[in-house]
């Protein structure tokens, strides 16, 4: 029985033209992701732009996030950073407005060593019941976190899965020999998906879910149920949009709300430092999701309805 599923969509935080958090349509966003076939969403992670977001923009975010899946899928709030009482602080206050898990990220900036890692994380998952999902990602922290601080942290009773976006399957598979017996590994790049599955991981925190969750889940699923042939083809099928949603020099989230608002779902631009996709390569990008299915809920008509 898998804690958080096995699609998970690390969702953008929409802004309005003022650049205030525009809730209403976080929360339309988030209740069509599920409809979609989402398991689950990570709300204020990367993705969502955490770096520039306010305490009290974090806190409301969730309890719209609580409000638009009900009862369907689970929310879970990204509260890890590079300090470690910050992390606990926000940790307890999501656990408190009701969030269904908790995302840690291995702390940016400061690197601290392998043994720092375990304490921090350590901590962060003393400090609430709730169930913790590890996020190893060297190209935006500047720090791995190895295969074998993973196994350590995978015998915390809470830490019960880990997001590997470090690209490296040595590692991963190292990680899926060493860890405790139901530690759940996720793919943290989209573009890795099958060939983590085949590891023996359970699915991915995915990006291009927010256009093509369908397709998506459908790869996953063939997977799992032991149609490995078709999820091939189908995870083929799905490397040009996950390679378009992150160009070269052009971090992450700026692509994926272009291509969102390209679909008819609008969901403002990304807050400062970052900046909006140039529409030269917008027209690149949406020639890129004209060859897929979109979710129908991005469509006018069910933005609209």
């Amino acid at each position: 029985m898998l804690t958080f599923g096995r699609l998970i969509t690390a969702v953008i935080t929409p802004f309005a033209d003022d650049g205030s958090v525009d809730y209403e349509t976080f929360g339309r966003l988030v209740s069509g992701l599920v409809d979609a076939g989402n398991d689950a969403v990570v709300v204020t992670g990367t993705t969502g732009e955490s770096p520039v977001l306010t305490d009290d923009e974090r806190f409301q975010l969730y309890r719209e996030a609580l409000s638009a899946v009900g009862d369907r899928a689970q929310v879970i709030a990204g509260t890890g950073g590079y300090n470690t009482a910050e992390s606990v602080h926000l940790s307890r206050e999501a656990a408190d407005i009701g969030v269904h898990g908790l995302l840690q990220v291995t702390p940016y900036y400061n690197k601290p060593p392998q043994d720092g890692l375990v304490l921090h994380f350590e901590t962060i998952a003393e400090a609430t019941p709730l169930p913790n999902m590890l996020y190893n990602v060297p190209a935006r922290t500047s720090l791995n976190m190895t295969a074998d601080t993973v196994a350590r942290l995978s015998a915390v009773d809470n830490i019960v899965a880990v997001k590997e976006a470090s690209g490296d399957f040595d590692q991963i598979a190292e990680i899926a020999r060493t860890a405790e017996d139901g530690f759940d590994i996720y793919s943290g790049n989209d573009s890795d998906t099958y060939l983590l599955m085949a590891l023996g991981g359970v699915g991915v925190v995915s990006v291009q879910s927010h256009v093509v969750s369908g397709e998506t889940r459908d790869m996953i699923d063939a997977f799992v149920e032991g149609d490995l042939e078709t999820a091939r083809q189908k995870h083929l099928h799905l490397l040009p949009i996950a390679r378009a949603l992150f160009p070269a020099g052009w971090p992450n989230p700026i692509a994926v709300k272009a291509a969102v608002n390209l679909s008819g779902f609008s969901v403002g631009v990304p807050r400062s430092p970052l900046i909006e996709f140039p529409a030269a390569m917008q027209e690149d990008l949406k020639s890129v999701l004209d060859l897929y299915e979109l979710d129908a809920f991005l469509q006018p008509a069910a933005v609209h309805a």
